[in-house]
């Protein structure tokens, strides 16, 4: 396995937030830094998947040619879609056996899978075409999308790497003044992660990941981006401590380039994520030296990001279960949120163990 890095450390921990933010009403989530800013880790997950896809497409180690490379993001996704069905397949059998232990219908509206029970056979076609999805279960769909791209996205990185940013500028301006997004069914409304909005955040990932273009000018000036990032993360967190949000209706059309929008990932929100990553590169070495055990955990989770965020999706919704049965408070979060990390631990500790007996 891989020496802990500064990729694996944030991609744990934004796996970490993720499982705790996923709990509505959890005591420790007034602690994550989606309360001290616009942006959350949403944002980071995505943009770190963008930079991973450039170190496999300009891996030199082992360089891929276009076929290699198409049949590898190919089973990739395929892979993130079978994860995808799996927890979701779960998911809706925990909240049945919970209304059914608890006599309490109202709980198969959890996290929107009221459909898959009122209309079980057209929502179970949309769970497997991902026009149907979970509340809190709806990152994957996006990641899927972004990968069945990302072939393209590598194609035309290699053949006009200048034209790959701009293209996906202007279709996340397109997404944004027009209000383009994805339809789900058979329940009227659209993804709560809009592809096309959020393939930008995705894309900057891959253009920043390697020494060259845009991300050699970064890392070239990032003694003067440094003072700005910070900046702007103290105007996100003095915004954050005084609530305040954009009303839609006294902003200008087109009204998304001036809100704190999720599903379009706002500019707001992307500028806010960009001054966060700014302001903290190059402190996992700080955090390695001084808290070395708490770096290399975080670290081991994000070497097994999927099996991870898999695993912690169905412990948000266990904490749930948990919460609802026996109330909330500091008495039950604590230990929800110490079994939930726990548990994490294991599974990655358990996905790399599973990978030394194969390599043996």
């Amino acid at each position: 396995m891989r020496a802990a890095n500064e990729i694996d450390f944030w991609r744990g921990l934004a796996l970490t937030s993720i499982f705790i933010n996923h709990i509505p009403g959890f005591y420790f989530e007034r602690i994550t830094h989606r309360n001290f800013g616009q942006s959350d880790s949403a944002e980071l997950f995505v943009f770190l998947a963008g930079w991973a896809l450039r170190l496999v497409v300009s891996s030199r180690s082992n360089p891929l040619n276009s076929k290699r490379l198409v049949l590898r993001l190919g089973a990739r996704a395929l892979t993130i879609y079978m994860a995808q069905i799996v927890i979701t397949m779960l998911a809706l059998a925990i909240i049945a056996a919970t209304s059914m232990v608890f006599d309490n219908p109202l709980l198969l509206e959890w996290n929107n899978a009221a459909a898959a029970f009122q209309e079980p056979v057209p929502t179970h076609v949309g769970v497997m075409l991902l026009t149907h999805q979970l509340g809190a279960f709806n990152i994957l769909p996006l990641y899927v999308v972004l990968m069945l791209g990302a072939p393209l996205i590598a194609i035309l990185h290699r053949a006009l790497p200048g034209a790959l940013l701009v293209l996906s500028f202007c279709a996340y301006v397109a997404a944004l003044t027009l209000q383009i997004n994805f339809r789900t069914w058979p329940t009227e409304g659209y993804w709560y992660f809009n592809p096309i909005a959020w393939q930008f955040v995705f894309i900057l990932g891959f253009v920043l990941a390697k020494d060259d273009g845009l991300g050699a000018f970064a890392r070239r000036h990032l003694g003067l981006l440094r003072p700005i990032g910070l900046v702007v993360v103290i105007i996100g967190f003095w915004l954050a401590m005084i609530d305040f949000e954009p009303d839609p209706t006294r902003m200008p059309d087109p009204k998304l380039f001036f809100v704190f929008d999720k599903t379009f990932a706002t500019p707001a929100r992307v500028l806010h994520f960009l001054a966060l990553a700014i302001t903290f590169a190059g402190s996992f070495a700080f955090v390695h030296r001084f808290a070395g055990p708490i770096a290399e955990f975080l670290s081991m989770l994000g070497r097994n990001s999927l099996n991870v965020f898999c695993v912690g999706s169905i412990l948000s919704l266990c904490g749930s279960v948990a919460r609802y049965a026996l109330g909330g408070g500091i008495l039950v979060d604590l230990p929800v949120l110490i079994c939930g990390v726990g548990c994490l631990g294991a599974t990655a500790w358990l996905s790399e163990w599973r990978e030394r007996l194969r390599a043996g």
